[in-house]
């Protein structure tokens, strides 16, 4: 997608979303998951596959999943529109694509009008990581990695790949974790634990987790209080990338290592981390690789 180019700076707080439909509903992704959107092509019926899957099909000689949206979102009782199109997306180090409606438009807006769904209308198991208010519209934000999860467990953190790393000491040396994800906030308490990191202090956006680091610093030595941050990149308020900037920009915080944990790290996307400083960066769901850069920073 061309308009990967518009964001000309890294850290900004600033995303694009590319806004599509399933019935009646508008909702968004993130550009940078983004590979390309085409039209329609015959699926090959997949036997016993998850009830999200409609089946595969071959994009230029890879053959790639597609998940059928209406059924990811309960909306199977309305009809398909003579729109519909095929989102070609790419994180977590794999590919997928995505049944849509319709695709209308590219959005660029800051995470900090990116609001937070409400526990009244969501429950543990909702895929709607944030609201966006548009006009006399809203879009609503997908957890596709958790889409994903959701069809291919194998596909998450796993907390077998810790042990694999042996005989492990206890270690109080204090983490900070920025994840807004509920799920991903438990799977990296349980591996964090596992790997012997149990001093774990968790915010589920950026901008809570630097008012507690800048608190912190104006009430002591922050070398004595935390020793490393690991942040996602995809979070309402604050996303991962600013606040590694905000950390590296202040003068009291800029020596505390930053690793960026995310599902948009890719070779394409890696200079985005390094603009601002971050001291390393993992792709989810390689929790092992995590292990080993924490061990690296602060034993």
């Amino acid at each position: 997608m061309n308009s990967k180019g518009i964001l000309l700076e890294s850290g900004t707080n600033e995303l694009e979303i590319v806004e599509f439909e399933v019935g009646s509903n508008k909702f968004g992704i993130n550009v940078i998951k983004v590979k390309e959107i085409i039209q329609p092509i015959p699926v090959t019926f997949i036997p016993h596959a998850h009830e999200y899957v409609e089946g595969i099909i071959q994009l230029r000689g890879e053959v790639l999943p597609v998940v059928d949206m209406k059924r990811v979102l309960g909306l199977t009782h309305s009809e398909r529109s003579n729109q519909h199109k095929y989102i070609v997306a790419e994180f977590n180090k794999q590919r997928v694509v995505f049944h849509v409606d319709n695709v209308s438009m590219i959005h660029r807006i800051s995470w900090e009008h990116i609001e937070k769904p409400s526990d009244m209308y969501q429950n543990g198991t909702s895929q709607v990581i944030g609201v966006i208010k548009r006009d006399d519209a809203m879009l609503l934000l997908l957890d596709f990695e958790r889409i994903i999860l959701e069809i291919n467990p194998e596909t998450g953190i796993n907390v077998n790949s810790v042990k694999k790393l042996g005989e492990r000491n206890r270690s109080e040396k204090r983490i900070l974790i920025a994840e807004d994800s509920p799920l991903l906030r438990k799977l990296l308490n349980d591996t964090m634990h596992e790997a012997g990191y149990v001093n774990l202090e968790f915010f589920e956006n950026g901008k809570d987790a630097y008012a507690f680091l800048e608190a912190t610093s104006e009430a002591g030595n922050i070398e004595d209080t935390i020793q490393l941050v690991v942040t996602d990149i995809e979070m309402p308020q604050m996303d991962g990338h600013h606040l590694t900037k905000k950390i590296k920009e202040n003068a009291k915080l800029a020596h505390v290592p930053v690793i960026i944990f995310s599902s948009l790290i890719t070779d394409d996307l890696k200079h985005k981390g390094e603009r601002v400083g971050a001291n390393a960066q993992i792709s989810k769901p390689e929790i092992a690789e995590l292990i080993q850069f924490v061990d690296q920073f602060v034993l």
